[in-house]
């Protein structure tokens, strides 16, 4: 029996709003495209139900027009909604400006979906083979802070637990951030917020290491397996062994030879996707494989829940093999 994805964070509804450049600070420009779609969370539960996963979502959702519209996707995309809305507020929103080069820059509300408690997340019943997918919005946020301290150390052995930090994780709590480490199995980061949690921690990232060192040293400060995705560049998966306190095998991974439109929903696709084969019983670097070819298709598409199927995502794997 396969594993299920359990998602832990937050589904929003985003904004998207494409600019030619991101004003500056008292300045304005008008945008050529703009787009009201589920994201936030849904982004990664897309990505892993359309991969094949049964996602379940633990999280918060509201009464109103937001709510309604994310759990319409959610129930569209295969995903099973755990928890009941709240009758006092609506699910919150995000504006995503994507400018001329790809990059995306955002500014977040929070809504029902942080009105989240452990027993929420008991709803999900972990068991063995399960995999819980945990964002670094839940730990910022209070109420989703408290119930995960209280909920991770009542997981079962045998399921992963993947953190994906998330662009806010330099305003969460240092001892936050050391007490979900001690729960976590796989720490799947991109290279600015690598960066922000290796000098968090005390031990920042020298100028001079290259994307494997720093991968290898964040394993190390971590004590945990790390996947380092480094867009265009691939990725960089260090395994980490926590009975041996050491790390086991580092390899390198390309990316997916792409031409970049849109990278809002990058980073969701490759963690969808990475939840989803590890639910399945993937092994690690085939996993990664897939998720940085989701990844890349994800990029050359409008919008930021255009993760592929798992039939677009096979036909593509031999070109993202390993490096020899």
């Amino acid at each position: 029996m396969n594993g299920r994805v359990i998602h832990t964070g937050q589904a929003i509804v985003d904004l998207v709003m494409e600019v030619g450049r991101i004003p500056e600070p008292g300045g304005d420009t008008f945008a050529r495209r703009y787009e009201f779609t589920p994201g936030g969370g849904f982004n990664v539960m897309a990505a892993a139900a359309r991969d094949g996963a049964e996602v379940l979502y633990a999280g918060g959702h509201g009464t109103g027009p937001f709510g309604d519209m994310v759990r319409a996707a959610m129930t569209t995309a295969g995903v099973t909604v755990l928890t009941s809305a709240s009758q006092v507020r609506d699910t919150g929103f995000c504006v995503a400006l994507v400018d001329d080069s790809a990059e995306r820059t955002f500014v977040s509300t929070l809504g029902a979906e942080g009105e989240v408690t452990a027993d929420n997340y008991r709803t999900a019943a972990p068991r063995t083979g399960d995999v819980v997918y945990v964002s670094g919005y839940s730990l910022l946020h209070e109420a989703s802070r408290k119930a995960l301290l209280e909920w991770l150390p009542e997981l079962p052995a045998g399921l992963s637990v993947i953190v994906d930090p998330s662009p806010i994780l330099g305003e969460i709590p240092v001892d936050v951030l050391r007490a979900v480490i001690g729960h976590t199995s796989l720490w799947s980061t991109n290279a600015r917020e690598a960066q922000i949690i290796a000098a968090l921690l005390g031990s920042p990232l020298s100028p001079v290491m290259d994307v494997t060192a720093q991968a290898a040293h964040l394993a190390q400060l971590l004590s945990c397996t790390v996947v380092l995705r480094a867009g265009a560049a691939g990725s960089v998966t260090v395994e980490w062994s926590k009975s041996g306190s050491k790390i086991e095998a580092t390899t390198y991974i390309p990316a997916l030879s792409v031409d970049a439109i849109d990278t809002n929903g990058a980073g969701d696709a490759h963690c969808g996707v990475l939840c989803a084969a590890l639910a399945a019983g993937s092994d690690l670097l085939a996993a990664v494989r897939r998720a940085n070819v989701a990844a890349g298709l994800a990029v050359s598409r409008r919008g930021p829940a255009t993760s592929p199927t798992t039939a677009q995502i096979d036909a593509l794997i031999p070109a993202a093999s390993p490096a020899d």
